[in-house]
């Protein structure tokens, strides 16, 4: 996710630590977990991380570095902990943070709940995948998620009589959809699913489709709630990595390398 409009406390957010990389040459992590082989480049710079499944478990990371490389401008990374990377810097001379927000609902509940309330972010954008539930939405198109149908039961908390449709901030979603036509993107505009379960003994994706539902992904009503909440912003662009109703999908590194089209238009909103 990136955000910005974030408050003076200079590189700081969660509350945790510094650690400066300016040149991106900084080894993230080290010493190498077990099952994890790293690659560096000539310069001695971390080239690559690739994982080794030859035990019980499987390890997986968030691809901010990348995005912090390619997008800003003198980035410095101000978060590590729980291997949650965050980097702040400039694009185009404004001032934008990038970070994780881990999986699923609570985990960016979390997150987004410290940045608004206590850093005085303003604007929240996640960009991810989801899966297509709609035969005109291909592998690697965009869809940008107006609003969140969902499973969870995050909105109990705010003891409402009745039922809470969490949605985007009108002005980031219609630019949003401009800056996608201007590039030549294809895309959606639409409601997404928000499941709290990846693996599901019943999905039912069929009767969302039904109801026009676009995709599937699993943090977005978290952040809409939070924003609404907290009288800020938010939006959910995501690229399509697999499509659930052809089988059709994609490749970790082909995620990693390829999902650009998806951070243009967000970074095009500063």
């Amino acid at each position: 996710m990136l955000y910005w409009a974030h408050s003076t406390k200079e590189h700081n957010t969660a509350g945790m630590y510094y650690a400066y990389t300016k040149d991106m040459k900084t080894l993230l992590f080290y010493p190498p977990a077990k099952g994890i082989e790293t690659t560096e480049n000539e310069d001695g710079g971390l080239e690559k991380i690739s994982f080794k499944n030859t035990d019980t478990f499987n390890f997986g990371f968030d691809i901010v570095d990348k995005i912090a490389e390619k997008y800003l401008e003198n980035p410095v990374q101000f978060n590590n902990v729980r291997g949650m990377l965050g980097f702040t810097g400039t694009h185009n001379g404004k001032p934008v943070s990038v970070m994780g927000h881990g999986m699923g609902i609570p985990s960016i509940g979390i997150y987004t709940y410290e940045l608004y309330n206590f850093y005085g972010v303003k604007n929240i954008i996640r960009v991810g995948s989801c899966g297509s539930i709609n035969h005109d939405l291909k592998v690697g198109d965009l869809v940008i998620a107006m609003g969140a149908c969902t499973n969870s039961n995050y909105a109990m908390q705010y003891e409402l009589p009745g039922t809470y449709a969490p949605i985007a901030d009108f002005d980031l979603c219609c630019r949003a959809a401009e800056a996608a036509e201007k590039y030549g993107y294809n895309y959606k505009v639409g409601n997404v699913f928000s499941s709290d379960t990846f693996y599901t003994e019943n999905a039912h994706n069929d009767k969302w489709m039904n109801m026009g539902v676009l995709a599937v992904e699993m943090e977005a009503p978290a952040l809409y709630m939070n924003a609404a909440r907290s009288g800020n912003k938010a939006l959910v662009i995501c690229t399509v990595s697999d499509h659930i109703l052809t089988g059709e999908s994609t490749t970790a590194e082909e995620r990693q390398n390829s999902f650009t089209h998806m951070m243009d238009v967000a970074f095009s909103l500063l």
